[in-house]
């Protein structure tokens, strides 16, 4: 089956495929967008998040091709920081109060304009990013607010998938999907296992 296939019909629609062509920054929040959005802790009171391989090989694979990553997220978690940093992500920030304004100077030092920013959220602390960015994505657990505000909706769940999925949309829209299937037959193993924990 092909990607495009493979895609929901709404991101088969051309105006979906051609928002994702412009993106040049994917932000991702992360509680409920990229995590499940339950909020674990241990014994310790230390707070514990689960992180999707199949997301973290995507958001890869965005950054391999020249599309910038960015987590946002308004928890400050030490644990996002470090997700981040495995990613070889340089924008990741936490304790976030106001997600537009950290996305607007975000594409401001990367010269671009917000219609060339994607932006993918579960709730209403997201909606004001969302609104104006030129890619809004929610997954399908995110609150109906939201849902019913995104440009397009994911398949999977929240920390099931649903950030891989949105990297393989922009990946099918910019015309970069073969190109990597076909580097990755030629490799022997995967050469982002270290940053991803993708060993299969």
């Amino acid at each position: 089956m092909s990607i495009a296939t493979a895609l929901t019909p709404i991101a088969s629609g051309t105006a979906v495929v051609e928002r994702a062509r412009r993106v040049q920054l994917a932000c991702f929040d992360i509680d409920g967008t990229l995590t499940d959005g339950r909020l674990r802790f241990d014994s310790e009171g230390r707070e514990t998040k689960a992180f999707h391989v199949h997301d973290g090989l995507g958001l890869v694979m965005l950054r391999k091709v020249g599309i910038e990553v960015a987590f946002i997220t308004a928890r400050a978690s030490t644990i996002v920081e470090r997700r981040g940093a495995e990613l070889g992500l340089t924008e990741v920030h936490t304790a976030v109060s106001d997600k537009l304004a950290t996305v607007r100077a975000i594409a401001a030092r990367l010269g671009i304009g917000l219609d060339a920013v994607s932006f993918m959220g579960d709730d209403l602390p997201d909606l004001g990013a969302m609104q104006q960015v030129g890619f809004a994505v929610a997954p399908a657990s995110a609150h109906a607010w939201i849902r019913e505000r995104a440009h397009w909706v994911t398949n999977a769940r929240a920390g099931e998938g649903a950030g891989r999925e949105l990297c393989d949309l922009l990946l099918h829209a910019h015309g970069k999907v073969d190109a990597l299937i076909n580097a990755a037959a030629m490799e022997k193993g995967d050469p982002t296992a270290r940053i991803t924990g993708h060993n299969a």
